[in-house]
């Protein structure tokens, strides 16, 4: 990753507005009413007394509401490499016990080996600059036979359909597929035994084009199309409107590592 692109990462994830502005899409559109967030959470094993760090934490609404997962956790430390993120997660579980939050790096974690029974890393591997640097991080933190998971999106999803649309504008995929559904396996190989892969279904039905505006405005990839004017934009993605809906794909999922 460039300097400019970890310095348009760290813009992005320095206050929470763009990532809820993302967030707030797939909440109001999602097909699949269960939910990518609980979904993720469905499958993960974690039992009495086990020791979790969740390394880009984000807002911390993963965890809102989850009290009694909480309390098995011994300890629960959140972290992300943003502050502004991580003053976000503290106000989303203000109150809520048995959490600690840190600034971390997952490049070089500040702790020390064997010390989580399991480390959480969902939809940021992608933003890290030295993945087998991070990958290599996890599994020292990591207790023997301690679980990794990976969250992550495809390659075949919403910037795909994005730039599809807007071919003719030159918009073209500049997102970053450092680590998809695709190739995030073979990465995660190199240094855990066991990797399965998990695919969650679901898709976009947008009804209102100003909504799906500000999410591609949102974006800190696909340069080009932040540049056209917003109503050329709401224009295109009306006209491929079908009955008034916009069926954007969705390709999200996640690696469950040991």
């Amino acid at each position: 990753m460039a300097l400019d692109e970890q310095n348009a990462v760290r813009a992005q994830y320095a206050a929470p507005d763009r990532l809820n502005r993302r967030i707030s899409l797939h909440e109001k559109y999602s097909v699949n009413r269960q939910g990518f967030g609980n979904w993720i959470v469905s499958h993960y094993r974690l039992e009495e007394g086990m020791a979790v760090l969740e390394l880009g934490c984000g807002s911390g609404k993963m965890w809102a509401g989850r009290e009694s997962l909480i309390k098995k956790c011994a300890p629960l430390v959140l972290s992300d490499f943003s502050e502004g993120m991580l003053l976000e997660a503290k106000e989303t579980l203000r109150g809520q016990e048995g959490i600690e939050f840190q600034v971390i790096d997952m490049q070089s974690i500040p702790f020390a080996d064997h010390t989580f029974d399991a480390v959480i890393a969902n939809m940021m591997l992608y933003h890290v600059p030295d993945i087998e640097k991070a990958l290599s991080e996890a599994k020292r933190v990591l207790k023997p036979g301690g679980t990794f998971y990976s969250a992550t999106y495809g390659e075949h999803g919403i910037l795909e359909f994005l730039c599809g649309l807007f071919q003719q504008e030159g918009v073209r995929d500049s997102g970053n597929h450092s680590f998809t559904l695709q190739n995030g396996k073979s990465q995660l190989q190199a240094f855990f035994s066991d990797v399965r892969r998990y695919d969650y279904q679901d898709v976009l039905s947008v009804t209102d084009a100003e909504d799906m505006a500000d999410y591609m405005f949102s974006l800190t990839g696909l340069t080009r199309l932040r540049q056209l004017p917003r109503e050329t934009v709401v224009s295109v993605l009306k006209a491929h409107m079908v009955e008034g809906v916009l069926h954007v794909p969705k390709e999200y999922g996640m690696f469950v590592s040991k």
